[in-house]
Order: structure tokens, then C-alpha cells, then sequence
């Protein structure tokens, strides 16, 4: 079988909060997530043939978010169970305004067990796009397991996909994160990044700048994401701002930067061209179609269960 999208990195439980109980106990939701698990499952909702590989624990977490990504039509082959460690799980705190606010129980978590003879090298020669984020970068073995992935996909011609999701709570400091998360640039052909995180990339806090900054180092094709703004696109034409769709009520930022970046790759995926070829233009045609898709998913609660349909994008589009 032959894949649009195979990722690689961390499912995890988000909790996000849901009230009080009736004693004023403040009550959480299970909420399966995490940022490469987010991605595949918008990208399935959009009709695209996609495959995880990762490490839950073996307990009623990892098995939930196991059936939670086979119940979203994700292939689950890749994924591994342990019994050293229990599924990791984000606390998440949500602002008035939707935005949010992290604590991890991953000390360590089973994502970061991944190692090399876990992964399925199968999957990661049969895709036409691979897609890591930088969680997975935080501990050995995962780490290691991650550059394996990566040399596997680049030997077989396969498109790498780089999302760098700063969480300052899983890296021991600033200038570790940056080491690492920078580490992937050389490897990198399509890159998606917020706006907070492009000075963390580039040392430019400007988007335009550092997307331009990424695109001279050499990756062709490069991604900011603004927020309610919506996003700044460029390649080797330069650079593009498309505008984001309004929303009828925030209720929940959370997986709204995958959901973007799920509809992005389903649409380079779909085109059969290699970041390189892709014009300025296409670019921003792809971003537009992405920020429908996170424009809706903020209209929900959760991850996961909010990622939007074709026929959502297609309407909010026109």
C-alpha cells in the first residue's frame, strides 16, 4: 500500500478542562491528541490514506488512543505498546479566549521509548510524504529513532515534513531546544511554523524574515502560521500573507496549528509535486484551503474529534 502521509512522534491524552463537578471540583476531559497523531487524523477526515508510528503505554490510555486512531482510519501498524512507561498525558488550562496553557506527565512518557527496532520500514518507504515533529527530539531513544526514520524516508525519495512544536516544559532549557529543533533544518523540504516559534528557528522574530531565512538555508517550501491572522507562505518567488476565516465562536485552539498543517499536506500530496516545484501561488491556494480547516477546528473541544470534513472546508471556502 502506498500512503499520502506516514508520521512519527507522540499520541498522548490531552485533558482539557470541563467544568465542575457538582462540589466545585474542577473536571477534565480525555482527549486523545498530539501534534503528529493531529495531523494524520485531519488529514484522514480529508480522505487521505495516512500511518502512525509511535510508542503508547500499555495501560487504558494507549489503549484508547489506539482505537481512537483506528477509529479515525489511521494505520496503526507502527504503533507500539510498553510496559515501561505509562502513555503521556498534557493537562491543558484554557484561557477566555481559548488559548492554552500546558503540564506534562511525561517522566518519562512511553513516546519517548521509540527506538530504532520499532520502527516499520515498510511505512516510511511507501509514502509520498513523512512528517515529524519535535517532541520526539526531547529524549533518547526516541530521538535517535527519529533521525533513523528520517534517513530510511530521505534514501527512498520520500518528502520530510517538519512541524517544530516548542513546549518549554519538555526541554531542561532554551538553548537545548534550539540545538535540537534546529537539528532537522538540513533534512527539511516542507517546514510549518508559528509565529512565537520563528525566532526559536531563525533567531529573526519577524515571520516574513525568517521564513526567507529558511528558505536561503535551503528548504523550499516554508509555512508560518499567524494565528486568527491567518499565514505568511514562501518559497523561492517570495512571500505571500493569506488571510484567515473568521469563526463563529472559539471554543478551543487546541490541534488548530495540525489541522492546518493537515490540510496543507493533503493538498501538496494530492498535487504529485515536489516542494521545489510548488509556485508562490499554489502556495497560498494550499494555505487558504488550510486556514478553512483551522477555522473549524476551533469551533470545537479537542484534538482529534474536532478535525473538519471536505465538505466543511469546501463550504467555509465559499
Amino acid at each position: 500500500m502506498r500512503y499520502d502521509v506516514v508520521a512519527l512522534g507522540e499520541t498522548l491524552i490531552d485533558f482539557t478542562p470541563a467544568g465542575r463537578s457538582a462540589s466545585g471540583m474542577r473536571l477534565f476531559e480525555q482527549n486523545p491528541g498530539g501534534a503528529p497523531a493531529n495531523v494524520l487524523a485531519a488529514l484522514a477526515k480529508l480522505g487521505k490514506k495516512t500511518a502512525f508510528i509511535g510508542k503508547v503505554g500499555r495501560d487504558m490510555h494507549g489503549d484508547f488512543l489506539l482505537e481512537t486512531l483506528q477509529n479515525a482510519q489511521i494505520d496503526t501498524r507502527g504503533v507500539m505498546q510498553t510496559d515501561e512507561a505509562f502513555t503521556t498525558l498534557a493537562f491543558v488550562s484554557l484561557t477566555e479566549s481559548g488559548e492554552r496553557d500546558f503540564s506534562f506527565a511525561r517522566k518519562p512518557g512511553a513516546d519517548t521509548l521509540l527506538c530504532d527496532a520499532d520502527l516499520d520500514m515498510e511505512l516510511l518507504q511507501n509514502t509520498n510524504i513523512f512528517h515529524v515533529g519535535s517532541l520526539s527530539l526531547t529524549d533518547e531513544p526516541a530521538r535517535s529513532a527519529t533521525f533513523s526514520a528520517i534517513r530510511a524516508a530521505k534514501a527512498a525519495g520520500v518528502v520530510l515534513s517538519y512541524d517544530p512544536n516548542y513546549r518549554a516544559l519538555l526541554w531542561p532549557d532554551v538553548q537545548t531546544a534550539i540545538d535540537h529543533m534546529r537539528s532537522l533544518l538540513p533534512l527539511t523540504d516542507v517546514m510549518k511554523l508559528s509565529d512565537n516559534e520563528c525566532e526559536l528557528l531563525t533567531s529573526l522574530a519577524d515571520p516574513a524574515q525568517a521564513a526567507k531565512h529558511l528558505v536561503a538555508g535551503g528548504i523550499p517550501l516554508v509555512v508560518v502560521t499567524l494565528g486568527a491572522e491567518g499565514a505568511l507562505v514562501c518559497t523561492k518567488d517570495g512571500v505571500q500573507t493569506v488571510p484567515g476565516f473568521a469563526c463563529e465562536t472559539v471554543v478551543d485552539t487546541t490541534g488548530a496549528g495540525d489541522a492546518f498543517w493537515g490540510a496543507f499536506l493533503s493538498m501538496l500530496s494530492e498535487c504529485s509535486k515536489y516542494p521545489e516545484e510548488i509556485s508562490l501561488d499554489e502556495a497560498a491556494d494550499f494555505a487558504r484551503f488550510a486556514c478553512a480547516a483551522a477555522s473549524l477546528c476551533v469551533e470545537k473541544r479537542g484534538a482529534i474529534p474536532a478535525m473538519p470534513t471536505l465538505q466543511a472546508v469546501m463550504e467555509r471556502l465559499r
